[in-house]
């Protein structure tokens, strides 16, 4: 197990969601929120980074109550291609897919009988809703809505992603193949088995914890990412201290520089920063 052998000096936390900060049935338990808000009240910033939309993190800031202070303002949204200041009520940073990107996706995906989704900050679009819309729909927390003449849609927009939901084994063969064809011009990875994403280039988590921290005046050096999979990585890599849940899985945790000793259904993010950073 990888631990710290002292206390961490750390002036930004920031926290993916889904088995990370939450539990099993998708709750931050009352220890992980007693500790992130005592983080906010001696000073550290704590920023949500999810791959969700703004809006579907949202109901995670309520919970914490810590959005009306200065430290608690700040989240990171679509794995890295939004950050919003919530005090403004805006984007402060912004990046998205070029469009030949989002149709060749979705052209690779129709051949192998997949549908592609695009987001906004509060709604997921796509050509048809189908099993796989209605997961990804339930658990983001997003409106869902089915777009005629799809690919037209894709020209008009600026998206900061596309997924493609899909049995693992073929989004595994998709995958492969789309970082053939785009190279250095998308990230494309999978978040969850049965999620793959395409992302443009250089707007990982990681990426926009380094630009929010440059925002805010803090040495990069002095955050801390928690993280359990693939789009965590490049948070985990990039931040000061990456650490990594004990339920996450094998590549990340040895990329990490901390494994938690809890899981994210023992309150592993509030045990780990209450130990080593408070």
């Amino acid at each position: 197990m990888k631990l710290p052998s002292s206390k961490l000096d750390v002036r930004l936390i920031a926290l993916d969601l889904d088995d990370t900060l939450l539990d099993s049935n998708r709750q931050i338990s009352d220890k992980n929120v007693q500790v992130l808000q005592e983080c906010v009240r001696r000073g550290i910033y704590v920023v949500l980074c999810s791959g969700r939309a703004e809006d579907g993190i949202l109901p995670f800031v309520r919970r914490l109550d810590i959005a009306g202070s200065e430290f608690g303002k700040f989240i990171i949204a679509i794995n890295g291609c939004s950050v919003f200041d919530m005090h403004e009520r805006r984007q402060i940073f912004t990046c998205s897919v070029k469009q030949d990107i989002l149709l060749q996706a979705d052209s690779e995906a129709e051949k192998m009988g997949l549908k592609s989704e695009v987001y906004s900050p509060d709604t997921i679009f796509y050509a048809e809703e189908n099993s796989w819309t209605r997961i990804d729909v339930d658990m983001c927390g997003l409106k869902g809505k089915t777009v005629e003449n799809y690919r037209d849609f894709l020209r008009q927009g600026n998206f900061p992603k596309m997924l493609i939901p899909g049995e693992p084994e073929t989004l595994q063969i998709l995958q492969k193949k789309l970082k053939e064809n785009f190279g250095e011009s998308a990230v494309v990875f999978t978040s969850k088995p049965f999620f793959l994403e395409i992302l443009p280039p250089g707007c990982g988590k990681g990426e926009s914890i380094r630009w929010l921290a440059d925002h805010i005046g803090i040495p990069y050096g002095t955050t801390m990412g928690f993280g359990d999979s693939m789009n965590d990585e490049s948070m985990i890599e990039k931040c000061g201290y990456g650490v990594c849940m004990s339920n996450g899985i094998d590549y990340i945790k040895n990329a990490a520089d901390f494994i938690t000793q809890k899981s994210n259904d023992e309150s592993g993010v509030g045990d780990f920063i209450e130990k080593f950073v408070l």
